[in-house]
């Protein structure tokens, strides 16, 4: 019975996805699908995969470390089963597998690599729990959601508790190293950061944990941590103590945090990989990774370079200013407030927006480009047009600057129908047909 149960679940989902695509429908709704005729499915899907599974999880970074990590275990060899599109939480997870799970509803790779929202990790953990944790940060984020920034912190120290092998912690992210202490003595901690030349840095990237009275001070790290030495601006190489190191490389991806991600990513293949880590493979598979769908991505838009960047809250947004607002473009800002953006948009006036002053801004759109607009008046940015209607909204501003490079700031959905727009005009990969 619950065999015939798991293979009807996966026929109804396959229908789903199938009716989902032609509507242009969201992601989710094949795993509801599935969940509802087999509310087990999840937990036989990925039983018995021999190397497990990884859990990928924080407030910033989830898809890009996913998307590294699963590069370096496949220039390794390894069968991985990931959720690339993007789509974190549960169901969405349901639904990326269905493309390639048997009708015995069991899925074949030798591990599964798993981006998945902070919330909806521990609901995932009930139904599989990861044998490795891999913790990237905590930020404010969607506080509509996740509240105060604590809320999210104790989030992570549970997942933690419930992985079975090993977790791998931001050493310098005071809301993420202290869990180890949450840990239990039989699974490993390995920690990932930065090299202490470049601590200066870290401010712009994450927010002070008040939590304790007590100064924060990373733990000192061993030969099994990896740690971040930039080179230059974009070559840099991850080091292990003085045993080992992976690079110099250069990713596709521009900017600190990407480096961050890739040590991150780094690090967690080397506990995963043990012996059969080779650091060749790592710098091949990283140097090979173009940037996840929207974050960093380039677009060649009539000839010129199109920037399209991903931001949702203040230390992101801060980031992507300094590691874009930099090099001064043409720039469109677009802001909604879904669900999937937060719908409180107050974190807008933690954000310095002084980098973009000198070029302005062309167009500000979104269900919130009027307050966008406000906001930057507020920083002595100039705002050429306000334009509330996405559609309409990028038109004019390819249309009026067709022949300058271009780059638009947008949150998670107005970012999502900005790539559907120019996936159509341009002929693009389409959410979650990514080959790499």
């Amino acid at each position: 019975m619950t065999v015939l149960r798991t293979s009807l679940a996966v026929l109804a989902g396959r229908a789903a996805r199938a009716a989902s695509r032609l509507r242009g429908g969201g992601s989710a709704l094949p795993g509801l699908v599935v969940e509802t005729v087999d509310p087990r499915f999840l937990t036989h899907a990925l039983a018995g995969l021999p190397r497990g599974v990884v859990a990928v999880t924080g407030t910033n970074g989830k898809t890009t470390t996913t998307k590294m990590l699963v590069a370096i275990l496949r220039e390794h060899g390894l069968s991985v089963f990931t959720n690339p599109t993007g789509s974190n939480f549960t169901r969405g997870v349901i639904s990326s597998m269905l493309a390639e799970i048997p009708l015995s509803g069991r899925l074949k790779a030798d591990i599964a690599v798993l981006e998945l929202d902070e919330a909806h990790a521990l609901k995932f953990a009930a139904a599989v729990r990861p044998a490795y944790s891999l913790l990237l940060n905590v930020a404010r984020d969607q506080l509509d959601r996740f509240a105060e920034i604590d809320h999210t912190a104790k989030l992570l120290a549970e997942l933690a508790e419930q992985t079975t092998t090993g977790v791998v912690l931001n050493i310098d992210d005071s809301f993420v190293s202290r869990i180890a202490g949450r840990v239990r003595d039989e699974v490993t901690v390995t920690y990932f950061g930065v090299d202490p030349s470049i601590a200066d840095r870290l401010p712009e990237l994450q927010e002070a944990d008040v939590r304790f009275e007590d100064e924060f001070k990373p733990p000192q790290p061993t030969e099994t941590d990896g740690l971040l030495k930039p080179h230059d601006e974009r070559s840099f190489e991850v080091r292990f103590g003085d045993a080992q190191r992976v690079g110099p490389l250069v990713l596709k991806q521009r900017g600190l945090a990407a480096m961050i991600n890739a040590t991150a990513a780094t690090t967690t293949a080397r506990v995963l990989l043990a012996k059969q880590f080779r650091e060749d493979e790592a710098v091949t598979a990283l140097e090979g990774v173009e940037p996840p769908f929207g974050r960093g991505e380039v677009i060649d838009a009539d000839g010129q370079p199109l920037e399209l960047v991903l931001v949702k809250n203040p230390a992101g947004f801060t980031v992507a200013l300094g590691t874009y607002g930099n090099s001064p473009v043409t720039t469109m800002v677009a802001i909604n407030d879904s669900y999937a953006d937060g719908r409180d948009v107050s974190w807008l006036y933690d954000v310095s927006f002084k980098s973009l002053r000198d070029k302005g801004v062309a167009l500000t759109s979104g269900v919130r480009a009027y307050d966008m607009a406000l906001r930057l008046k507020y920083d002595d940015v100039a705002v050429t047009e306000v334009e509330p209607d996405l559609g309409v909204a990028l038109e004019r501003f390819l249309a009026a600057y067709r022949s300058e490079p271009k780059r638009i700031f947008c949150t998670y959905t107005a970012m999502m129908a900005l790539r559907r727009n120019l996936a159509a005009r341009y002929g693009l990969a389409n959410f979650g047909e990514d080959p790499t």
